[in-house]
């Protein structure tokens, strides 16, 4: 499997030079040459199987033969080890919990996958990296928590003075070690600035071997469609199901289209957004407009111009019709996002505070369609 950049589909490399790379060379984001979906039948397999072995299968579909499956297997097994558990709200209602890894947020599937799986290849190529991150929240907890202490690579976080929670702070900055927090006077779009223009220093990049562990890197969208196939086989038997995720950078989104191309039946894919609504408004006029972020309640969801906007449209040749039939964008309000957790709260009693919870994309909402 090779991966080509969003910006030019013949500049195509190999999965160790996507992953450490992080950007392409003309300042891409990278996508699979190709996808190969699962079967009717073989999707209806997976039912029965543990997340680790959905996981693993899920895996050798994206990555295609770019690693041994033996080492795969280790790093799929390394990466997770907490569940991703379907509840049932209502009828024909679910939520898949996404919260239980170690910085309680659903990044710590791609995070930690991440890390697996570039000191795996740092380690083969000899080299040592810097993995450079902007956070709006619960990304640099989780990037922190999968990388600390991992050979060969230290880790420079960026985040957004005044715009993360006391918890999110806190897991950014205690770690040490490898691990470096820095605060930036300003907003999450210019953090990832920041980070973007770094990345598009040669001699910087080339001095410090800079990589990315955002959205922005193929490596963690990947895992990021483990919980979409392990959610759909922990269903009762459903023709095609209906999937809401919260979304700022729209990673999560882009995983669930992965996830679709691999054979998932989704008929539906809802993005949920705070009052940060550059992708409705696209969606809504056909012309993609980046504003500048907003602060909300829902911090790490306040992204004004999301980087994953780019590969979906060039995953449906930047046609808005296509784009708009593969999925729909709402807007959410800080009254409406509080009401919303409020009512969840009521009816089953979680525990949804608006910096850890459902506002950070710690779940997927599931609906047998």
């Amino acid at each position: 499997m090779q991966f080509y950049s969003t910006r030019n589909k013949q500049l195509r490399v190999s999965l160790a030079s996507a992953v450490i790379n992080g950007l392409a060379a003309d300042g891409g984001l990278y996508l699979p040459e190709e996808f190969y979906p699962f079967t009717p039948s073989e999707i209806k397999n997976l039912k029965g199987l543990s997340l680790d072995e959905i996981a693993f299968l899920v895996a050798e579909r994206l990555l295609r033969g770019a690693l041994p499956e033996d080492d795969l297997n280790k790093i799929v097994t390394s990466a997770l080890g907490f569940p991703a558990p379907l509840v049932e709200l209502e009828a024909n209602q679910y939520l898949c919990e996404l919260f239980h890894g170690p910085t309680l947020a659903f990044k710590d599937f791609g995070a930690r996958f991440l890390a697996q799986l570039m000191g795996y290849l740092v380690k083969k190529e000899g080299k040592e990296i810097t993995v450079l991150v902007a956070t709006s929240g619960d990304t640099g907890g989780a990037v922190a928590a999968g990388f600390y202490q991992t050979p060969g690579v230290k880790v420079v976080l960026l985040y957004p003075q005044g715009r993360v929670s006391p918890l999110q702070e806190q897991q950014l900055t205690s770690f040490g070690e490898n691990i470096h927090a820095l605060e930036v006077q300003g907003s999450f779009d210019d953090c990832q600035a920041l980070v973007k223009s770094a990345f598009q220093d040669t001699d910087l990049c080339s001095k410090l071997n800079l990589t990315s562990a955002n959205s922005i890197n193929i490596a963690r969208l990947i895992p990021q469609t483990f919980y979409y196939f392990s959610s759909y086989a922990q269903l009762p038997e459903a023709e095609s199901i209906s999937v809401s995720v919260p979304s700022g950078n729209f990673g999560n989104l882009t995983a669930g289209i992965f996830a679709r191309k691999l054979g998932l039946p989704i008929k539906q894919l809802i993005a949920g957004t705070n009052s940060n609504a550059t992708v409705p408004q696209f969606l809504d006029s056909g012309s993609y407009l980046a504003q500048k972020s907003i602060q909300t309640i829902s911090n790490a969801m306040d992204v004004g111009n999301p980087s994953n906007i780019e590969r979906l449209r060039i995953l449906f040749n930047d046609d808005i019709t296509e784009i708009r039939e593969q999925f729909k964008a709402l807007r959410f309000s800080d009254t409406e996002t509080a009401e919303i957790m409020r009512t969840v709260y009521s009816k089953h009693r979680y525990i949804l505070d608006p910096h850890t919870a459902i506002a950070v994309g710690a779940a997927l909402c599931l609906e047998i369609a």
